[in-house]
């Protein structure tokens, strides 16, 4: 025999049906005008995106607005928009709608909230019942008494526990509980009904970060250079066919909180500026602006990247460098035997405009890369840059030298005063390679010092520095000797 009653276990499927939102408590619909506004009226939307994981968001909708006092839902924001940063008027007549409350909901529609919302309230409950080799669906109205652990339901006078329910149906969405993160304002308005109203936001979980590709010629003196724009999205929304600029620069944030003059300021920058052709760059306080010159659309959960510089024949210098360390050159595990140092392998470049660049360089990673004889090309290493403005050095460590060997001895100590010592050290390079180098060697001294003799030309490169240029000839080697007195 069947069962008389259908009952529900904790996790429900959810089907709503002819919903609206007539509830008792809801607000009434307006005969003139709107109350709720989604993508479907914005006209123009702006992203300003920081390099800290934020961007402030512009959006420009067209409404149709009833006189007096209403409410209205502005829906499709980002789902990290920090309340505190929104701001609203209307571009139509700012003097004459002005914004009365604020509210931004968050407690967002999901089976078990819906569920909690009609406490006290009636459902109907279905069931998928076979019989006689048929298959239909049993519904049965019941009032949902509790939910704590589960679900105590009222159904007839009896009161029911513990069965099951294929799925429940809801008369109605709670006029509390949103499909998705809405912005709520009591607004007042004493003007025309058509509005062109914005909306501006701070939003988190939107972030960018640059990506260059330096492409190096065989002979190692010039480079072709991409640069590009990696942008993430995890706001919880998407921004279609969007304006989008990008602010380079360590900003400076109060945490939960975004000084006013400064939001102010930074959207109404990003409200003034004019489209470009292509992505340029400007100075926009102590940091700076890149604007693209198309619209674009940065979708949810995406992650986009788009080309912002590019440079053809840069000119670049390959450096192999030695950096002595801060200790006397003693082998203590091997008296005598000299010590090992790596040879550092560095491209630079100058950002210059007569080198194809001239555009600052927001912080990022520079991937470098070099063909090989046959055509393909490989990873040669990779480091990070910080902001570099235009006119000023890129240098990029790629690695540690394979073919030239460093090795170092302190071959003499002599103590010629109270406080006046002499050393003497001798750093050995072979070059393995089937082409001339010049390996830069730095070498840090204590004290008071002075270079007595050395067989290469020594240049103080800071008050505890000396800095030696060594040219190693192809499949050959070469020997740094100096001697320096040092006054303690």
């Amino acid at each position: 025999m069947r069962s008389r009653y259908l009952l529900v276990a904790p996790l429900v499927a959810v089907m709503a049906v002819g919903v609206s939102r007539s509830t008792p408590d809801a607000a009434p619909t307006h005969a003139a005008g709107q109350d709720t506004t989604t993508l479907d009226d914005q006209v123009e939307l702006s992203v300003t995106v920081y390099n800290s994981d934020i961007a402030l968001v512009r959006d420009v909708r067209k409404l149709l607005l009833p006189s007096g006092e209403l409410d209205l839902k502005f829906m499709d924001i980002a789902a990290t928009v920090n309340p505190a940063t929104v701001h609203f008027r209307s571009l139509t007549e700012p003097s004459r709608v002005n914004v009365l409350e604020q509210n931004y909901e968050y407690d967002l529609l999901e089976p078990d909230k819906l569920l909690r919302k009609y406490v006290g309230r009636e459902v109907t409950l279905v069931r998928t019942v076979q019989e006689n080799g048929s298959t239909r669906q049993e519904e049965v109205k019941a009032e949902l008494l509790s939910y704590n652990n589960a679900p105590v339901w009222r159904i007839g006078k009896e009161i029911v526990t513990g069965l099951h329910a294929d799925h429940i149906r809801f008369p109605e969405l709670p006029n509390n509980l949103y499909s998705r993160p809405t912005l709520i304002w009591t607004l007042e308005n004493r003007g025309a009904q058509a509005h062109r109203v914005e909306a501006s936001y701070l939003a988190g979980k939107l972030a960018w970060n640059a990506d260059y590709v330096l492409t190096v010629g065989r002979d190692d003196k010039s480079a072709d250079l991409d640069g590009w724009v990696t942008l993430q999205n995890g706001s919880g929304t998407s921004f279609r066919n969007a304006r989008l600029q990008l602010v380079a620069g360590d900003l400076n944030r109060v945490r939960q909180a975004v000084a006013d003059k400064r939001f102010e300021d930074a959207r109404r920058q990003m409200s003034e500026m004019a489209a470009a052709p292509a992505m340029t760059q400007e100075s926009f306080s102590e940091y700076h602006l890149y604007t693209l010159g198309r619209k674009t659309t940065i979708n949810n959960a995406e992650t986009k990247q788009v080309s912002m510089l590019e440079g053809t024949g840069v000119p670049v210098q390959k450096r192999f460098v030695v950096d002595g360390q801060d200790f006397y050159y003693r082998n203590q595990q091997h008296p005598g035997a000299p010590i090992k140092d790596v040879v550092q392998v560095y491209y630079q470049f100058r950002n210059e405009e007569k080198a194809g660049l001239g555009m600052p360089m927001p912080a990022g990673t520079v991937r470098v890369y070099q063909g090989d004889s046959k055509g393909g090309i490989h990873l040669a290493g990779e480091d990070r840059i910080g902001h570099t403005p235009k006119d000023e050095t890129v240098k990029l460590k790629i690695g540690n030298a394979f073919d030239v060997v460093c090795e170092r001895n302190q071959i003499d100590f002599q103590k010629i005063a109270a406080n006046i010592y002499e050393f003497e050290y001798e750093i050995t390079l072979r070059n393995h390679k089937t082409i001339p180098i010049a390996v830069e060697v730095n070498e840090p001294i204590g004290g008071t010092w002075r270079v007595v003799r050395s067989t290469h030309t020594p240049t103080k490169t800071a008050a505890w520095a000396a800095q030696f240029s060594v040219p190693v000839a192809a499949e050959g080697a070469a020997t740094l000797k100096y001697r320096v007195r040092v006054t303690y």
